[in-house]
């Protein structure tokens, strides 16, 4: 079955050649020029793949993206934002959204083939944990595998699907530092785009979600100078 995408972008060049180069590729494709209709369409259907423009009509592509992943139904569907943006302000906006992933204009076409498609495995790999791992709990933390959810003291905690692996991650090695470098090759693996500084978004971004008072983590903490690791809490 062919994966689905959209691509929210009001430039129709980008759009049409973005589409073109994924139905190449085998993918179902569809389009949208600004923040409204994308809106509509994602809630409309369920896709595998959301490229997103930072600046749209209408709806920011940022403010979009803080919606869906706000929102039980798409919360787990991976977003790649794009921006013609090159400051580091707004590539580390988006993923603080959520995003799990950027890439800035101009690009080449095999660059978003290549994001495209480790964002593609890095989601299915959830699928493909241990079944001895389906069920984990730390603390006020509870991580359930086979349905893919988060709960911190009963509340469901809505995480992006590369959050979700980089938290399972640091779970399963409990009280063992772990570098960035460590970080980027378990969780991103062979993506050569993904820079230190995104495991340092990410652990932020997870601060957030899961701790009382991010300032002063209790789960995810740092060893200064070497990287990070979940505190072993019964």
């Amino acid at each position: 079955m062919k994966k689905k995408v959209i691509v929210v972008d009001d430039e129709k060049d980008i759009v049409e050649l973005i589409s073109y180069n994924l139905a190449k590729e085998g993918f179902h494709v569809t389009s949208s020029f600004n923040g409204e209709d994308g809106l509509n369409k994602i809630k409309a259907q369920r896709f595998d793949l959301i490229i997103l423009d930072l600046m749209l009509p209408g709806i920011q592509g940022i403010d979009l993206c803080k919606t869906l992943k706000s929102s039980e139904e798409t919360a787990a569907v991976p977003i790649i934002m794009v921006t013609a943006k090159s400051e580091e302000f707004d590539k580390v906006l988006g993923l603080e959204m959520g995003a799990d992933d950027y890439i800035t204009k101009p690009f080449s076409i095999r660059e978003l083939l290549a994001r495209v498609k480790a964002v593609l495995r890095r989601t299915q790999e959830k699928a493909a944990l241990e079944p001895s791992t389906k069920a984990l709990k730390i603390g006020d933390i509870e991580m359930d595998i086979d349905t893919y959810k988060v709960n911190k003291k009963g509340i469901p905690v809505k995480l992006s699907a590369t959050e979700f692996k980089l938290l399972h991650y640091l779970i399963q090695r409990k009280g063992k530092v772990l570098s960035r470098d460590m970080l980027l090759d378990a969780v991103w693996k062979d993506e050569a785009f993904v820079e230190p500084r995104t495991v340092d978004v990410h652990i932020r971004r997870l601060r957030s979600q899961i701790e009382d008072n991010p300032s002063l983590p209790v789960y995810i903490k740092t060893r200064r100078g070497i990287g990070y690791y979940f505190e072993d809490i019964p």
